[in-house]
């Protein structure tokens, strides 16, 4: 008989809790209540999904396609996937190295399953998105953390990184642009990473959101001893849809297909032919967009500066600022459910993301600017009640 008190396995019980979703759910239970609470701690955008790209969902169901399609992915999406960064990265990536998968953490699951035995090492940075340290949990392996300094805007230095190339490291990752920082990784630093004996999982999911380069750099223009982590969640507005890709190594492609044909079976047909739609048709609204994310940057780093939050290098891609708030508090999940019980604003602690992150905050810029600015004048309001006690 199943022991219901203690049948759960220690792995699973081990994965911490998501606290962007803990403090976005008491947020939404206040709001049941009929509080007004604006929301800068979700990494969701705004926005709706292009229109180009509903509608390609519609036709699609319309034709009624309802079927599996390859376990790697609709041939169409996979060839569509091929000539995106042969355009855009200048790459000539064949289509069978694309695995489509039901979102980035799905193909991130598949990934470590795949490559960690027990006690393997993955070299993440500090800070770093918070669900890494629990994938690596999970399977096994064990989160080895690489600081990131705040006065070099928390980018991964590589030769630091060199120093954590311990025996037992299976891979490192990399996250550019970043989440929780907005730390964009240039040229010369992916260039310098990409010598690293290690294998690079390069985590590009805010592709698309960069305010100071020309264009967005891959780690596949520098070594092909790469997995990269890519999908339409956050550029184009498709958090729900559920649908992102692995790009791997050729010799990983058999082994990650048969994980697939039995833990994924496919991604809903629908939604990989709007997603070739999206890739082919809604590159000029993603950049609308840019650049009024870059408005909402600087309007959000501008009022939380004047209220004494401190950011001594302003984030340029994603849609996060961490800004440092131990002037406030030292315990940063407390001072996010104190601001969100008594001004209605939601953000995330800065300790879900690392060690070094603990007195810092995540403010989430992916809402409109009139709500960023109604968040700042309730801040304010808290700051200075805060400082009158």
């Amino acid at each position: 008989m199943f022991d219901f008190d203690h049948g759960l396995t220690e792995r699973a019980q081990s994965v911490q809790p998501f606290m962007v979703m803990e403090v976005l759910e008491r947020a939404q239970e206040l709001a049941r209540r009929g509080r007004d609470i604006i929301h800068l701690e979700v990494g969701e955008p705004d926005f709706a999904t292009p229109t180009v790209v509903t509608q390609a969902m519609v036709k699609a169901l319309g034709e009624r396609k309802f079927y599996y399609t390859h376990s790697l992915g609709d041939p169409e999406l996979r060839e569509t996937l091929s000539w995106h960064y042969r355009t855009r990265y200048g790459l000539d990536i064949e289509p069978e190295r694309f695995l489509v998968c039901p979102g980035t953490s799905p193909g991130l699951t598949l990934l470590f399953g795949a490559i960690l035995s027990s006690g393997d090492g993955v070299i993440i940075t500090d800070p770093h998105y918070c669900c890494y340290p629990n994938f690596l949990k999970f399977f096994g392996g064990r989160a080895i953390l690489c600081p990131t300094l705040e006065n070099d805007g928390f980018r991964l230095d590589p030769e630091r990184a060199k120093t954590y190339l311990e025996p037992g490291v299976k891979a490192l990752v990399i996250n550019s642009p970043a989440n929780p920082t907005g730390a964009v990784l240039g040229p010369d630093r992916l260039k310098a990473l990409a010598q690293l004996d290690v294998l690079l999982i390069s985590d590009e999911i805010y592709h698309g959101l960069n305010y100071q380069d020309e264009r967005d750099h891959s780690i596949l223009e520098y070594t092909d001893r790469a997995v990269v982590v890519g999908g339409f969640s956050k550029s184009f507005a498709m958090t729900g849809w559920r649908i992102g890709y692995l790009i791997l190594p050729k010799e990983f492609v058999r082994t990650f297909q048969t994980l697939a044909q039995n833990f994924f079976i496919s991604v809903a047909a629908a939604v990989q032919k709007a997603a070739v739609v999206a890739l082919r048709q809604a590159w000029p609204v993603v950049e609308e967009r840019r650049i009024i994310y870059n408005r909402r940057r600087k309007l959000l780093l501008a009022g939380l500066k004047k209220m004494g939050f401190r950011v001594l290098v302003e984030p340029t891609g994603a849609f996060y600022v961490l800004a440092r708030a131990d002037h406030l508090s030292s315990d940063s999940q407390a001072l996010v459910f104190d601001i969100l019980e008594e001004v209605g604003v939601g953000l995330t602690p800065g300790r879900e993301f690392g060690s070094l992150a603990e007195g810092f905050l995540r403010f989430s810029y992916a809402n409109s600017e009139e709500n960023i600015e109604k968040a700042l004048a309730r801040l304010a309001q808290y700051v200075e009640s805060r400082n009158r006690k």
